[in-house]
C-alpha cells in the first residue's frame, strides 16, 4: 500500500464457527446510544484510568477469546496511529497506520460496531490502555422509558421487542413471556444434542447462583429446549447435576420440530430467534432486547456486573396486572 498500511482484524464468536455477525438491524434506540457513544469516544480515551500498555493487558480484555488476544499481542507492535475496540458480547476491532488518533479512534470503534449491535468502546489507543472497566457494565445502556417502550417494533434486534413466546412450567401450565414484564429476562436458549450448550452450563450453573444471592426479585432466568421434547433435554440435566437451573419446557415434542409457540396463536421458526445454539437474549423490564450472544459464552459471570447495572438503573415498573391464579409465574 506504498507505505501505508491499513490492518484491521474483526472477529464476532458465533457458536464453533469464527466468522463474523452479519450487519446488525438499524433502531432509533441504537442509533442514539451510537451517536453517544462515538461523540465521547476521545474524550474516554484521556480519562484517569489511561495507562502504558503491558503483556498481561492481552489476558486483561473482557468478553473476547483466544483470537482477540493473539491479536492485541500484533497490536502493540504495530506502527501508529492506532487503536483497538471491543464490545460486551466478544466483538473486537483493530486498526493501525492511520493518520491521527482521532481517525484511528473513529474508524476502529465504525469497524467494530459494523458487526454488533452491542456498544463498541475502546481498549487501547496508540500504547496505552484506555479502557474504562467502571462504564463497561454500564453499555446495556441506556434503557427507555416507558412511552418509549410502548412504541418500540416487535422482533430479536436490540431496541426491539422479544415476540411473546409461550412455554409450560413444571404443572404443564402455560406461562407467557409477557407475564415477566417488570423484570430483567435472561432467555436461553439450548439443545442436550448440543456439544456447545453442554459446555456452557456451569457457567449457567455459576450465574444462576450469582443473580439468586444479589438480584433475586429483579432477574429473571428462562432456559428453554430446541428440537428435542423436554423428557429428552431433562434427562440430560438429571444425569449430569444440573437440575437446579430454571428449566422450563419449550413446547416441542420431537427432534424435528422448529417451531415455537407465541401468544398470539401463531407460530415463529427457531432460526428466527437464533441462527445458531445456544443462544441467550437480556430482556429489559419492559420487555426490549439489551443484549443477545449467538453461541456459548465462555464466563457468564464476567455479565453479573451488567445485570446488577440493568436492575438498578430500571426501577420495577408499576401498573403490570398481577398474575392470576389459573396463570402462573416460572
Amino acid at each position: 500500500m506504498d507505505g501505508k498500511r491499513l490492518r484491521t482484524e474483526v472477529l464476532q464468536r458465533r457458536g464453533t464457527s469464527q466468522s463474523a455477525f452479519p450487519p446488525p438491524q438499524w433502531n432509533p434506540v441504537f442509533a442514539k446510544t451510537l451517536a453517544f457513544m462515538m461523540a465521547g469516544a476521545l474524550g474516554a480515551a484521556g480519562g484517569n484510568d489511561a495507562h502504558a500498555l503491558s503483556p498481561a493487558d492481552a489476558d486483561a480484555i473482557p468478553h473476547v477469546g483466544k483470537k482477540a488476544r493473539e491479536n492485541f499481542v500484533h497490536y502493540q507492535y504495530a506502527g501508529n496511529h492506532r487503536a483497538f475496540a471491543i464490545a460486551p458480547g466478544g466483538a473486537w476491532s483493530w486498526q493501525a497506520d492511520q493518520p491521527s488518533e482521532e481517525v484511528a479512534a473513529n474508524s476502529t470503534l465504525q469497524s467494530c460496531q459494523s458487526h454488533t449491535q452491542q456498544k463498541c468502546v475502546l481498549y487501547a489507543l496508540n500504547d496505552r490502555i484506555v479502557f474504562d472497566a467502571d462504564k463497561w457494565p454500564t453499555l446495556w445502556g441506556p434503557y427507555v422509558d416507558d412511552s418509549l417502550a410502548d412504541r418500540a417494533p416487535a422482533g430479536t434486534a436490540v431496541g426491539q421487542r422479544f415476540p411473546d413466546l409461550v412455554w409450560f412450567d413444571a404443572a404443564r401450565r402455560p406461562v407467557t413471556l409477557s407475564r415477566l414484564r417488570g423484570k430483567v429476562v435472561f432467555l436461553h436458549f439450548w439443545g442436550s444434542w448440543c456439544p456447545p450448550c453442554m459446555r456452557e452450563f456451569p457457567t449457567l450453573q455459576s450465574l444462576q447462583a450469582q443473580i439468586g444471592k444479589r438480584l433475586p426479585a429483579d432477574v429473571e432466568m428462562v432456559l428453554l429446549q430446541v428440537r428435542e421434547p423436554f423428557t429428552q433435554s431433562r434427562k440430560w440435566v438429571e444425569e449430569y447435576g444440573f437440575t437446579g437451573l430454571p428449566l422450563y419446557d419449550s413446547g416441542v415434542t420431537d427432534d424435528d420440530a422448529t417451531a415455537l409457540s407465541v401468544s398470539n396463536g401463531e407460530r415463529i421458526n427457531d432460526r428466527d430467534i437464533a441462527r445458531v445454539f445456544p443462544t441467550t437474549y437480556v430482556l429489559d423490564r419492559n420487555g426490549l432486547v439489551i443484549f443477545s450472544h449467538h453461541g456459548p459464552v465462555a464466563d457468564w459471570l464476567e455479565y453479573l456486573a451488567f445485570f446488577e447495572h440493568a436492575a438498578a438503573s430500571t426501577a420495577p415498573q408499576q401498573g403490570f396486572p398481577a398474575p392470576s391464579a389459573d396463570e402462573p409465574q416460572p
